[in-house]
């Protein structure tokens, strides 16, 4: 079989169109794949957010509410804006925990408070109210425990201290400072 140019001309041309067909066909569908994935726009937001976690005896346990909240579907990060959590467990001291922005874990259990964080823990029996200042708060809300590496002002009754890492655990009522500790106390009258 004698193959001449103007024989393989036409079959590597029909040969080339396909190949280049195939590949541009390729590059559109994974396009837009890829954009979505580069991009870092909303999926959704959401104005006057709130969630409010129940126990067992149907009592509220846990509310989360943000003036707003942003989705992004690209790497599933929430971001709320004026978040607030109050945590009311029986038994224990409310504790309110209010910031000018957040971001949540991907399952909501993990709450991060960024900017002019504020905690107040109710007054219970025997105890006065308890304020923590703060520029970053990491929050565990089904363990009622808040913890940050950043500097922190306390102030409760006629108490003051100031530390650098500070971990607080609602359940247990035990706070700890971790290193530059310093603190002022009132004399009883």
């Amino acid at each position: 079989m004698n193959l001449s140019a103007t024989r393989l001309f036409p079959l590597l041309l029909v040969l080339a169109l396909a190949l280049l067909t195939f590949w541009l066909e390729r590059t559109v569908r994974d396009e837009p794949a890829q954009f979505a994935q580069r991009s870092h726009d909303p999926d959704y937001v959401v104005e006057r957010f709130a969630i409010t976690d129940f126990d067992r005896a149907g009592s509220a346990e846990s509310a989360l509410s943000a003036a707003k909240m942003v989705h992004f579907p690209d790497d599933d990060s929430t971001e709320l804006l004026a978040p607030r959590v109050v945590q009311s467990r029986p038994e224990q001291p409310r504790l309110t925990l209010s910031a000018d922005r957040g971001t949540l874990s991907q399952d909501g259990a993990e709450v991060f408070l960024y900017d002019n964080v504020l905690v107040v823990r109710e007054g219970a029996a025997g105890m006065p109210e308890s304020r923590m200042q703060t520029s970053f708060l990491h929050v565990v809300r089904a363990r009622s425990l808040v913890r940050t590496d950043r500097e922190v002002r306390i102030s409760e009754g006629g108490r003051a201290l100031v530390g650098r890492g500070m971990e607080y655990d609602n359940e247990s009522r035990q706070l700890s400072l971790h290193v530059q500790v310093r603190g002022n106390f009132e004399a009883k009258q």
